[in-house]
């Protein structure tokens, strides 16, 4: 059993040169960082009045992510004010995260506690399964990808006027599916963009934190569905947060509107 554990973590090693793995290390931090801020967003919007998922939270996230995009690395010199952008970016998404758990948590509040474990292990064997894989493997997910966003973009402006649950649970899945996919092309992206020199750790954990929020959402909704079925209660749709934080530009407007 040691032997099989010592010979795992030496795949790192092996797989991986010391400047990308400490470059990972930076990220994985910047993103333990970024959850628990959304975990203080949404403690915001459940247990006081402060700050209510809304139209103002929606706006402030946007800001903050512009900041952040117009704000450029410059070799760490503005590593300071860019995590304060990444923070207050990630905290509204946790308060635009409100609503969807008010309502899991009137059906089962354990149903939290288990879509979070569930991501999380999605989560882990997806990015090991990335940074173990053959390089460059799962760069060709890219356009894949995208495309499957912009399906599911036309599958959302459709469904806002006929209110279809099919479409919704399409959606749901395709989703789910689609951040999975996204979880192996963005570590592997990271990865390639440190053996070219890049050192942003900052947007590339942004990414990962997309992909992470983007499956526990989903896991949520799909674990609370069947929490209702089971009890003989009609399916309604799951309501969606109020705003989602974006992968990219493209992906914010698509998840705005699932």
């Amino acid at each position: 059993m040691a032997q099989s554990v010592h010979t795992f973590l030496n795949s790192f090693s092996n797989s991986l040169e010391p400047p990308v793995r400490q470059h990972l290390k930076n990220v994985y931090a910047c993103l333990a960082m970024s959850t628990m801020a959304a975990a203080v967003g949404a403690s915001i919007h459940l247990f006081t009045n402060i700050l209510q998922a809304g139209f103002l939270s929606g706006i402030g996230a946007l800001i903050f992510f512009g900041l952040l995009m117009a704000t450029p690395d410059d070799n760490g010199k503005g590593l300071k004010l860019r995590v304060g952008y990444l923070l207050g970016f990630t905290t509204l998404t946790g308060v635009g995260l409100g609503p969807l758990l008010e309502h899991v948590i009137a059906v089962n509040p354990s149903i939290i506690v288990t879509a979070l474990i569930g991501t999380a292990v999605v989560f882990v064997c997806f990015s090991i399964c990335s940074i173990l894989a053959e390089r460059g493997k799962w760069l060709y997910l890219g356009g894949t990808l995208m495309s499957l966003l912009s399906t599911l973009m036309i599958l959302s402006l459709g469904n806002l006027f006929f209110g279809s649950t099919l479409v919704f649970q399409l959606q749901l899945y395709l989703g789910l599916f689609a951040m999975c996919g996204f979880v192996l092309y963005d570590t592997q992206l990271i990865i390639e963009k440190r053996r070219m020199g890049s050192k942003d750790f900052v947007s590339h954990s942004l990414d990962l934190f997309v992909d992470f929020i983007g499956i526990f959402r989903r896991v949520l909704i799909i674990l609370t569905q069947k929490v209702i079925r089971v009890r003989f209660v009609p399916l309604t749709p799951v309501p969606t947060p109020q705003f989602i934080i974006p992968h990219q530009v493209m992906q914010m407007l698509i998840l705005f509107l699932l």
